[in-house]
């Protein structure tokens, strides 16, 4: 019992810091532009095939540092070519544009790297177990994972808090027209904030694609589970953000540890017009649960638990 609940909650924080790895430049680009961009994920496919190629030819490391700085790159061209030109049109033609653009990276994926998945690996240097507890070993990578997820979010925190430009960002965000008199270029500022958010979520993909499936099908999966999150914790906060992605991380990591059903606590014998459901378990109905959450949150306080806009 002991070992699950360890285990459970070591995997839950993994899991919840990727998520927030994914939903922190996503919350960051709604603040600032009012923009759910649903190509978001597709960025963290793209940092993972990135990485994939670059550790074919380089090896991992160079492509751990040069795949995020790529996909943020492509973030920033799409903001600037993009995004920009449909700003004077309203929020529904942007959330179309990158509705659109999701499809279209995801075509690329496969016309490049096929459909299958590709082979990218842990690397050797990483590839051993970072400690015992009671029967069950726990993988350095993981750990590694763990460690930039937690160092991002530091230096995320510290760059908005504490230094000038996380000062001129949070400006911009409530107050644009200030910003522009005291002479900072606003555009430029949007554009390097998607850019970073772009890269925030290549950096994700660029790490999760050894541990995890890197396939054209990963931003699929993740998609809704990301958008869940940012919900979940208040659009357009960041902090609502963190608290959501570790609650949903903790949520269905404890939810897949647990064989419990209804047959289990009251007996193998279902109440009339129950039938199969008496014998689902827990662990069955964890994927549906983040969105349970969801439904109850919109219902309780439709402004996710930190945020301020209503959803």
């Amino acid at each position: 019992m002991l070992e699950i609940l360890a285990f459970s909650t070591l995997n839950g924080v993994l899991y919840g810091m990727l998520l927030f790895m994914l939903a922190s430049g996503l919350t960051l680009v709604f603040s600032m532009m009012g923009v759910l961009n649903f190509a978001h994920v597709s960025f963290y496919m793209l940092g993972a095939y990135f990485g994939f190629e670059i550790e074919r030819r380089l090896g991992f490391w160079p492509g751990f540092v040069i795949a995020p700085i790529a996909v943020g790159a492509i973030g920033a061209a799409v903001e600037r070519f993009g995004l920009r030109r449909l700003h004077r049109l309203g929020h529904v033609s942007e959330l179309l544009f990158t509705f659109g653009l999701a499809f279209v990276i995801e075509q690329l994926v496969e016309m490049i790297w096929g459909k299958l998945p590709v082979d990218y690996r842990v690397p050797p240097s990483l590839d051993f177990v970072a400690f015992r507890l009671f029967d069950t070993t726990y993988p350095a990578y993981k750990v590694f994972m763990l460690a930039t997820a937690v160092a991002m979010f530091a230096a995320l925190f510290v760059v908005l808090k504490r230094t000038r430009v996380g000062l001129v960002i949070q400006a911009a965000l409530t107050h644009p027209e200030m910003v522009a008199m005291l002479g900072h270029d606003v555009p430029r500022v949007f554009m390097l904030v998607f850019g970073a958010g772009a890269a925030l979520a290549g950096l994700a993909g660029a790490i999760a694609g050894p541990a995890l499936v890197t396939q054209p099908t990963m931003a699929a999966l993740l998609g809704p589970i990301l958008f869940v999150v940012i919900v979940v914790g208040g659009l357009g906060s960041l902090a609502g953000a963190f608290v959501a992605s570790l609650l949903i991380g903790l949520v269905q990591t404890f939810a897949v540890a647990m064989n419990g059903s209804l047959a289990a606590l009251f007996g193998p014998v279902a109440p009339p017009g129950l039938g199969d459901l008496w014998q689902v378990t827990v662990a069955q109905l964890a994927p549906i649960l983040p969105y349970l959450l969801l439904v109850v949150i919109l219902i309780v306080r439709p402004t996710g638990l930190m945020g301020t806009r209503e959803t």
